[in-house]
């Protein structure tokens, strides 16, 4: 058997390849036009005075909404899956704020600030922040109800009943803690609107692995059994080491 009959895909002539490139090409541009008036839509998007007093826990101490702005106007907020008591952030979670060191100092010079948040308490996110290496900041939510206002963290009542209201929907529940993304905007007299929130597959945008891997012909390649990037992400302290460049066993000397 041939290379060619393994292959997935027709080989074809270098003048029909480029007459199915051109042709996607098209469609290409036409999602992108699309994509553009999407993202005027958002920002048409009526906004929410935030009334709430929320405080949360940061190594310098207790911190505002307002605070976690720092200068700036706009904010991200990460919602991350970290639980009390549960040790370690979740997989997906981690891979997404894998992405976000890179981004800062254009974020920041673009008026805009970026945290994350998690409801377990501070002590459990340092502490698995300094293990991967994070710079972002982060801090928690553990006495306070900004994860259960925002739809993102979920009573022992919601696991009884079984459903959760997540994605602006009502959903099975699935975990006491999930993901997503909301974003504020702070105005010169310090009134703070939340104008943004993202869930689920939302927060693909920020996920340039996965833009890099929709150019490759293998895509994501997640087959089974979750059809997401559980099938195949793991923090990043996890993958296996890469192998030594040199081989010694031979016993060598070099």
């Amino acid at each position: 058997m041939s290379d060619v009959d393994v292959l997935p895909h027709r080989v074809v002539s270098e003048s029909e390849w480029l007459e199915a490139r051109k042709e996607l090409l098209q469609r290409e541009k036409a999602l992108t036009r699309a994509y553009d008036e999407l993202m005027r839509e958002r920002r048409k998007l009526p906004w929410i005075r935030v009334e709430k007093p929320y405080v949360f826990q940061g190594p310098q101490g207790p911190v505002s909404l307002a605070d976690l702005f720092d200068g700036r106007s706009q904010l991200i907020v990460k919602h991350f899956m970290l639980g009390p008591g549960w040790g370690e952030g979740c997989p997906g979670c981690s891979f997404g704020v894998d992405h976000v060191g890179g981004a800062l100092v254009h974020l920041e010079n673009h008026d805009v600030s970026y945290v994350a948040v998690a409801r377990a308490p501070l002590a459990e996110i340092e502490a698995y922040k300094q293990r991967m290496g994070w710079e972002f900041r982060w801090v928690s939510s553990f006495e306070s109800d900004f994860n259960f206002d925002f739809h993102v963290s979920f009573t022992e009542e919601d696991k009884k009943r079984g459903k959760i209201y997540y994605n602006y929907q009502w959903c099975d529940f699935m975990s006491e803690e999930m993901s997503g993304f909301s974003v504020f905007y702070k105005d010169p007299e310090g009134n703070i609107f939340h104008t943004y929130s993202t869930y689920g597959r939302g927060d693909e945008g920020s996920l340039s692995t996965y833009a890099f891997l929709d150019l490759t012909p293998m895509g994501r390649n997640e087959n089974g059994p979750y059809h997401n990037l559980m099938d195949w992400v793991k923090r990043h302290d996890r993958y296996p080491a890469p192998a030594a460049s040199g081989d010694s066993s031979c016993g060598c000397s070099s």
